[in-house]
């Protein structure tokens, strides 16, 4: 029965926004969109909003749940029209909040213990309450302030039974031939993984130590540390942070913090998390974001958290290289060559559809530029085509819209280019490196090995392509010509950091098989190779 009355309520919101209309104008249920006028609130609509705007305040009548579900549905960008896209990233993480008799029962029962024997103080008004759990600010026994985070009571209930209904849902709209482009089933098991994860306390604690374990030698950015003994699977504790909110522009300036270097270092924060410790946070809207008296930025909330492989690292760095060098053909033979694309993709025409969105950008100066938008124009044309574009990519655009927009709003002059140059290069020498190249050869030497009659069309081959790396255009971009020098200079030691290793290889078989003369003369050059790499 409850399942039912949930129902219920679903389908009035839905028709109190008038977003009955909307999903029976869909090509699956068009023709049941006669029904509308048989039911009484459809005669009783709120004023008249955007579709957007009625899906944004719908899924906030509809509670903690849905809203959790837009705020998710706001980071795929590449399934949702770029209006209703937008409503669902102004969806506020703020709800009512449940008592505080029951706040302090879940502490309890999950810390083994009376409030009074866990803290010295503990405030009975909640300092903020949103969709997955409220937060009390409290006192520890030995004196620390002290922030309690307590998941809502009977939210795992409400969250199996609506995840049930929404799957339900999803596999009726998985009949329709459009739903390879919206992929509803994976939406909804996606909005599954990353709810359980924020519901499982212990994962927010251990996302907590990692990101202050990797800015602890930094002034960079400040993580609040975590009581663990205080937290549990639905209760976490970590130290109270002071500070001014990233929004409130006003006081900031009031306080006298250097804006531009604000920005500049909220980009850097965000290429340090990504290209170096491959570990980001995923939800960094202002509302997580503070600042000290002094300046130094205060992150809270990680219960979403992005990594990326090394393809998808050197994917970025393809992009954003091919981008710098007003190469769209090489933006979408980038894509092309991820894997990502499909049999039936039509790599012309996508070519066309990448060069439509890149060619205007190219005439405007590279501070002007929003990497941001870029990237997701790009991922919204993608899905036009027979493309996969990958979660994690776009967990990172959204950070990085963030990213961008916030650092723009703090200082409009911001130039994220050469705040990112920096983070680009270090990537490029990493991907280039003996270092790097002697753990891929150590991987592949089985296979070297069976290549080895090959290995003087394979060398003709690598020399013909390094010459065209030699032959490659001056980029028009002055402040790249760093990159493409280290580019370069990397691709030549590491061209001769494979010579080295094939010939040490072959140099090895020929000893084994007692050929002294032709070893020893190809470890010799082996070596001279080998230095050369240096």
């Amino acid at each position: 029965m409850s399942g039912l009355a949930r129902f219920f309520k679903i389908s009035r919101v839905l028709m109190r926004y008038r977003l009955d209309s909307l999903i029976l104008s869909t090509p699956l249920l068009k023709n049941l969109k006669p029904l509308v006028y048989l039911i009484p609130w459809h005669y009783f609509p709120v004023k008249k909003y955007t579709r957007g705007e009625r899906i944004r305040l719908a899924l906030e009548e509809l509670g903690p749940i849905y809203i959790k579900f837009g705020q998710t549905l706001s980071t795929r960008p590449d399934l949702l029209p770029a209006d209703i896209s937008l409503e669902l990233k102004k969806l506020q993480d703020s709800c009512p909040p449940f008592a505080t008799n029951k706040a302090k029962d879940i502490i309890e029962h999950s810390l083994g213990g009376k409030i009074e024997s866990l803290f010295k103080t503990f405030d009975d008004q909640p300092l903020a309450s949103a969709s997955i759990a409220q937060v009390h600010t409290a006192t520890t026994l030995d004196g620390e302030a002290v922030v309690v985070k307590v998941v809502r009571p009977d939210i795992e209930s409400l969250i199996r039974g609506d995840i049930k209904l929404m799957r339900s849902l999803a596999k009726l709209m998985n009949r329709h031939p459009l739903a390879y482009k919206i992929r509803p089933i994976e939406v909804v098991e996606e909005f599954e993984a990353i709810i359980n994860d924020e519901l499982d306390m212990r994962i927010e604690a251990r996302h907590c130590d990692k990101l202050r374990h990797n800015f602890s030698d930094s002034d960079l950015l400040y993580v609040p540390k975590v009581h663990h003994q205080l937290s549990n699977i639905n209760v976490l504790t970590t130290e109270r942070i002071y500070g001014t909110p990233i929004g409130e522009i006003d006081t900031l300036k009031a306080n006298n913090i250097d804006m531009k270097r604000l920005a500049e270092e909220g980009v850097v924060i965000f290429f340090t998390q990504v290209f170096k410790h491959n570990f980001f946070h995923a939800d960094m809207h202002p509302g997580n974001i503070f600042v000290s008296e002094s300046g130094q930025y205060i992150g809270v909330d990680f219960g979403i958290m992005g990594t990326l492989s090394e393809t998808d690292k050197d994917f970025l760095a393809d992009i954003f290289l091919a981008f710098f060098n007003q190469d769209y053909q090489k933006v979408a033979q980038v894509y092309i060559d991820s894997g990502w694309v499909g049999a039936h993709t039509d790599e012309q025409a996508f070519e066309s559809a990448v060069q439509k969105i890149c060619a205007p950008m190219f005439d405007k100066p590279l501070g002007e530029i929003s990497f941001g938008q870029v990237l997701l124009d790009l991922i919204q044309e993608a899905k036009n085509f027979d493309i996969q574009v990958q979660p994690q990519l776009l967990l990172l655009d959204k950070t990085l819209l963030n990213i961008e927009g916030l650092g723009r709003q703090l200082y409009p002059e911001l130039d994220l280019w050469s705040t990112a140059k920096p983070f680009l290069e270090d990537l490029m020498k990493e991907r280039y490196s003996v270092k790097n190249t002697f753990e891929k050869l150590k991987e592949q030497a089985p296979e070297l090995l069976k290549e080895i009659p090959e290995l003087p069309a394979l060398t003709i081959n690598a020399l013909k392509q390094l010459g065209k790396m030699k032959d490659m255009g001056k980029l028009q971009a002055q402040q790249t010509q760093k990159i493409v020098e280290q580019l370069q200079d990397n691709a030549n030691k590491q061209t001769s950091a494979i010579f080295s290793g094939s010939l040490l290889i072959l140099g090895g078989v020929l000893v084994v098989n007692q050929l002294w003369v032709a070893g020893a003369i190809s470890a010799t050059v082996a070596m001279i190779f080998w230095l050369k790499s240096r």
